[in-house]
């Protein structure tokens, strides 16, 4: 087992902060074989983060704030990658690999500064994330938007007023945010009959390279992977992936595991004005271990098929 690990991560509060979290998890699983683990953290500037101007879709999708930190683990800077799963392209990338998922955060939206049914008709919200705004004309086709980048201080700060903004609750909670700005404002956790999050919404993924994974420190990142956690990412990616496409899409899924060992997964394909809106769920019982995290990716897949191919969201996905 290894004695030290270089961990890889963007710069921003909140991707430090996962990156502890994920260390001190390997340092609790070093400590249970009997080795002391040292993480070394290297701070990555990814292309979204440099380029804040520009809407995520406009610059190529997700890979944008993950290329640079794939390659530091690529070129050997680093032994892992610590990511926000939303973040992470459907396809791999050649050479690395998703070696642990931990316990899953809450994958929910939050509206802060407003309520949803607190907004003034014709409100505006802001929110750089065309999944979120299809959804929410859809269900209130009075608002108005505005787009919305930057880390979550800087996002906070754009609250317009007498509107909100909108985006993933589970930073909030990671950074003890939410509290607070529940007493400063009106907060609106949103439920997912409402809001479907997006693909790996509250989930983290350490990435490593193909070829640890049978080593040691393939062994170490076992010790912190979350069962449910991986089956219900595996089955919302596979549904991305049959998307063919990432964060620029309207698209959204929300994968739960029940106590009998069903995975019911929903997804959504919306168009870009939020006028039409399809949703379908479908649900397996799995089977154990490697093939159950097959199953919940073909699950994932066969529920994006659906929605693209018979309930007509390939025609939405073309306008």
């Amino acid at each position: 087992m290894p004695t030290v690990v270089r961990a890889a991560t963007r710069g921003s509060a909140l991707a430090r902060w996962q990156t502890e979290h994920v260390a001190t998890l390997l340092r609790s699983a070093a400590t249970a074989a009997g080795v002391a683990l040292d993480v070394e953290v290297l701070v990555v500037e990814t292309d979204g983060d440099r380029r804040q101007d520009i809407p995520i879709w406009q610059m190529g999708g997700k890979g944008v704030f993950v290329k640079e930190v794939q390659a530091a683990v690529l070129d050997g800077r680093a032994d892992i990658a610590v990511h926000s799963a939303k973040d992470l392209p459907s396809l791999g990338h050649d050479g690395l690999v998703i070696g642990a998922v931990p316990a899953r955060g809450d994958a929910r939206d939050v509206l802060v500064g407003a309520t949803l049914d607190g907004l003034a008709a014709g409100g505006l919200v802001a929110t750089g994330s065309v999944r979120r705004r299809a959804q929410l004309a859809w269900a209130r086709p009075d608002l108005t938007f505005a787009g919305l980048r930057g880390n979550i201080d800087s996002r906070l700060a754009k609250i317009p007023p007498g509107g909100a903004i909108v985006m993933a609750l589970a930073p909030l909670e990671r950074l003890g945010l939410l509290d607070r700005l529940a007493a400063e404002r009106p907060v609106d956790v949103l439920d997912p009959a409402v809001m479907l999050p997006q693909v790996g919404q509250g989930a983290l993924a350490v990435e490593c390279r193909i070829g640890d994974v049978d080593g040691p420190l393939g062994a170490l990142l076992g010790g912190i992977e979350d069962g449910p956690g991986r089956l219900t990412l595996e089955a919302e990616r596979g549904f991305l992936t049959e998307l063919g496409g990432d964060c620029d899409l309207p698209a959204g899924a929300h994968a739960v595991l029940g106590g009998d060992g069903e995975l019911r997964v929903e997804g959504l394909i919306a168009s870009l004005d939020g006028h039409t809106v399809l949703r379908h769920s479908m649900a397996s019982a799995l089977g154990p271990g490697a093939d159950g995290t097959r199953d919940a990716a073909a699950l994932g897949r066969r529920l994006g098929a659906f929605l693209l191919h018979d309930a007509g969201g390939a025609a939405l996905l073309d306008r």
